[in-house]
């Protein structure tokens, strides 16, 4: 935690303030202070690193593989060493002091700073900030780095104010940790904060209860602990290996091993590249098999299948497995996010570990001492609610944003997100928010999209000061054209047809829409890239 004390507020108006301090922000920061920017950066929490401050549950960690988890800055890598391969909470916290130490990052920042709410002046041209702290900040440019998980979603679960044990959600753990031993564990939801708490508490605890409403299709993370030596042979590919990220659907360093349909291959041939996939561990088995897994009903059915040989490989009971991985999938392989697992399914071959299928066996109430299902009660002590997020959106909506027309911008999205690049709104000028709807985010590496995406937005920023611009605003004709184009391309996917939270399904009432743009890194690049080369096109720039 920082002990220092947090810059004084000026009443001078800033150019910039940047709101969130995850890659995202902290890469806004750095760069627009190089450029000569006058910019303050607001956090709501106590420290740095986003999500990654927030997530502090038992077996919290990234699902991303050493390297690609971090800054590609060789000057932030090369004196620093990871002690796994897919680092935990604990090590990113580490890893974001390291950034700080290395580039004095604090000094713009205000911590325990939450952003309540921001008004757009015409008059000013200016946004007035409110926080939780009394201010009232001025700034030229709105900067949102709030991420795609910044508001935690807990379903309406009738007697959960009754329930007299513990209940915590994953996203708002206590910092000083709950002890699971000994204790009965009831863990709702199986998503990936879901798996990696129930692989903790099936080690300590006396009982575990995962009530499970959709089968998570989870995949073997491959984890292992990572030496110095190690890594100071795997920096050598370094350069190469962040260099492909904008060459890659989701940001990664991944390269595709099958051809361009599974159908095509052999049966054979179609399984040495799974089998291959699936010994690499980590999205290897997601992202880097055949082209049309994601497109071509048939063939995602073919690397669910195997998915599905794999887990009943693992689970003794025919019946338990079958609940686990059944023969006709709960939705398209690959179409909500996949978790990495570690010991999951080999964890309900103890007996101290139950699983309730809530298709069959629905929760009626929260009691006094647990859960009560259809078919009987679950007495627990701590519950877990692994319940995930109003995702991508929530993060800006749960902030009076109000723009020009004085509508905010949860009234403006009302009937769905609508962007122009998935980085400004029109009515909302001198807003630009990054990781937000309809750009890549939640199918993005998030560090990649923070350091690409990003770039661009330094560099319009650049633009804006240089031409002597004060104001910017996304025109009604681009932005409905990026969201057109955002459902087309999503429309050529198999991700319509699941219920998740890339469509923002997982939330009632929440209007169902591509809330990540589905075309890929590569031709969002492009996209902002001919917005850039023709005058930044598709912006209302003005004196």
């Amino acid at each position: 935690m920082t002990d220092g004390a947090a810059p004084s507020p000026s009443a001078e108006p800033f150019e910039v303030i940047v709101v969130g301090a995850g890659f995202s922000g902290l890469y806004q920061l750095r760069r627009l202070r190089e450029l000569g920017f006058r910019v303050r950066l607001l956090e709501a929490a106590p420290d740095l690193g986003g999500i990654w401050y927030w997530n502090c549950y038992p077996g919290a960690r990234v699902d991303s593989h050493v390297p690609l988890y971090e800054y590609s800055d060789p000057e932030l890598w090369q004196d620093w060493c990871w002690s796994e391969r897919f680092p935990a909470w604990a090590e990113l916290r580490r890893y974001f002091d390291h950034v700080d130490r290395k580039l004095d990052l604090r000094r713009d920042i205000q911590f325990g700073c939450r952003v309540e709410g921001a008004r757009f002046d015409e008059t000013r041209q200016t946004w007035e900030v409110r926080t939780s702290t009394g201010e009232a900040l001025e700034t030229r440019f709105l900067l949102m780095c709030t991420g795609f998980a910044a508001k935690p979603y807990t379903p309406d679960l009738p007697g959960l104010d009754r329930f007299e044990g513990l209940a915590h959600h994953t996203a708002l753990w206590p910092q000083d940790g709950v002890d699971m031993a000994g204790k009965r564990v009831g863990v709702l939801g199986t998503g990936a904060s879901g798996v990696q708490v129930v692989q903790e508490a099936a080690a300590v605890a006396c009982e575990v209860i995962v009530f499970q409403r959709t089968p998570i299709i989870a995949l073997p993370m491959r984890q292992c602990h990572l030496s110095v030596e190690d890594q100071a042979a795997l920096k050598r590919e370094y350069p190469a290996r962040f260099a492909s990220r904008p060459l890659n659907f989701g940001g990664f360093d991944f390269k595709r091993i099958g051809g361009e349909s599974a159908l095509e291959a052999s049966e054979e041939e179609r399984r040495r590249v799974y089998e291959t996939c699936w010994a690499a561990g980590g999205f290897a088995f997601w992202s880097a098999t055949f082209g049309d897994i994601l497109t071509n009903m048939a063939a995602n059915r073919t690397a669910y299948d195997f998915w599905r040989e794999k887990v009943h490989e693992r689970v003794e009971d025919p019946v338990l497995a079958e609940t686990l991985a059944p023969a006709e999938p709960p939705h398209p392989f690959g179409v909500k996010r996949p978790s990495l697992e570690q010991t999951y399914y080999d964890v309900f071959n103890q007996p101290s570990v139950t699983l309730v299928d809530l298709r069959a066996d629905p929760i009626q109430e929260l009691t006094a001492t647990g859960v009560r299902t259809a078919q009987r009660d679950h007495d627990i002590d701590l519950l877990v609610l692994a319940t995930g997020f109003d995702a991508v959106t929530g993060g800006l909506t749960q902030i009076d944003i109000r723009g020009t027309s004085g509508a905010s911008l949860t009234e403006t999205w009302a009937a769905g997100a609508a962007t122009y690049l998935g980085m400004a709104t029109t009515g909302f000028p001198n807003l630009l928010f990054l990781y937000g709807p309809q750009s890549p985010s939640g199918f993005c590496n998030g560090p990649t999209c923070a350091e690409l995406q990003g770039e661009h937005v330094v560099r319009f920023l650049a633009h804006v000061r240089g031409g002597g611009y004060r104001r910017l605003e996304a025109t009604a004709s681009a932005q409905a054209a990026w969201s057109q184009h955002v459902e087309d391309a999503g429309a050529m996917t198999l991700f319509p047809y699941a219920d998740s939270w890339y469509l923002g399904a997982n939330i009632p009432g929440k209007p169902r829409q591509f809330l990540n743009y589905p075309g890929g890194l590569p031709l969002y690049l492009q996209a902002c890239e001919a917005s850039a080369a023709a005058g930044y096109d598709g912006f209302d720039l003005s004196r």
